[in-house]
């Protein structure tokens, strides 16, 4: 059973920026694919980005241009670059990975962007 850790939530103004961090407990080589999603208060859980073992990086287009999803596979971590963060950002983040049949959540990170 593979455990997802988030970190790097908080409060931040418009414009402003924060890394979120996804650390797990098996090689990230054995997902499938790793990525974040989000749901602010009311709304369904949406897709952020994927990054799949092969093919290309995913983005909603609501973030794209503004979000980077890399990864440091030595220290078996994810990470989401938020930059130009706006209010509709607010949300709790959480990380996902799936590994054939299996799919593992994190907890979930805060992130609220406001004034």
């Amino acid at each position: 059973q593979a455990q997802l850790v988030e970190s790097g939530g908080g409060w931040v103004q418009p414009g402003g920026s924060l890394r979120l961090s996804c650390a797990t407990s098996d090689s990230i080589f054995s997902f499938n694919v790793i990525g974040w999603y989000r749901q602010a208060p009311g709304k369904q859980r949406e897709l952020v980005a994927t990054y799949p073992n092969t093919g290309s990086r995913i983005y909603a287009d609501s973030v794209k241009d503004r979000f980077t999803l890399t990864r440091d596979n030595a220290k078996n971590t994810l990470y989401l670059q938020m930059n130009m963060l706006k209010p509709e950002d607010t949300a709790v983040y959480h990380c996902n990975a799936r590994r054939w049949s299996e799919e593992y959540w994190g907890q979930g990170t805060q992130v609220t962007v406001s004034s």
